[in-house]
């Protein structure tokens, strides 16, 4: 029998933008604190695989490089840890054309840690099963929407620049103040918590 400290672990993140300079100088959100865009990179490299083993999974919800090669966009991919599969974000051109273990479109509905989720590389509003306690993780906002008791942004800039597990993701919803607004009125009644 496996002992905890060798049962593989799942990972998110998204809009990782490996390669795109435009992260450097706030066209697209807000500038990140990397020097170059070498070093973003080499940063990021780092910081995945300093939480990222070889046998874990890890979701990323899009955007995983933009603006680079796609012989840069496959080195970059060989030297990140874990079993990765990937939902399409807009920027998925490079993406794309990667060993996945699986490359999804639109949305995954899966159970992580016996918690379903429903998992988007955009932000919604409402999702399936949401007042069954379903959680929704997301990305393409670059941390410019706040998490919900039920939703949480996965990507780079809203997480450190790196993959964040469930249980993390979760004592951020907690603290979070807002409910999702399907869920809003309920919560005020004292309904669900």
């Amino acid at each position: 029998m496996k002992n905890s400290t060798s049962n593989p672990a799942v990972y998110f993140t998204a809009d990782t933008h490996f390669g795109h300079e435009g992260m450097m100088d706030g066209r697209m959100t807000r500038p990140r604190p990397f020097g170059s865009i070498e070093e973003h990179d080499e940063a990021l490299i780092a910081n995945w695989n300093a939480v990222v083993r070889p046998g874990d999974e890890i979701w990323h919800l899009g955007d995983f490089a933009y603006g680079c090669t796609v012989d840069h966009a496959k080195d970059v991919f060989r030297r990140l840890n874990g079993t990765k599969r990937l939902l399409h974000g807009n920027h998925e051109k490079r993406g794309k054309q990667l060993a996945w273990a699986s490359q999804h479109e639109g949305f995954v509905d899966v159970t992580v840690e016996g918690t379903r989720l429903f998992l988007c590389h955009y932000a919604m509003r409402a999702w399936p099963s949401i007042w069954r306690g379903t959680l929704h993780l997301f990305g393409h906002t670059h941390a410019s929407l706040p998490d919900t008791r039920r939703s949480a942004d996965v990507g780079a800039d809203a997480c450190g620049f790196r993959p964040v597990r469930l249980d993390e993701l979760r004592a951020r919803m907690a603290q979070a103040k807002d409910w999702p607004e399907e869920l809003a009125a309920a919560a005020d009644a004292g309904e669900i918590r």
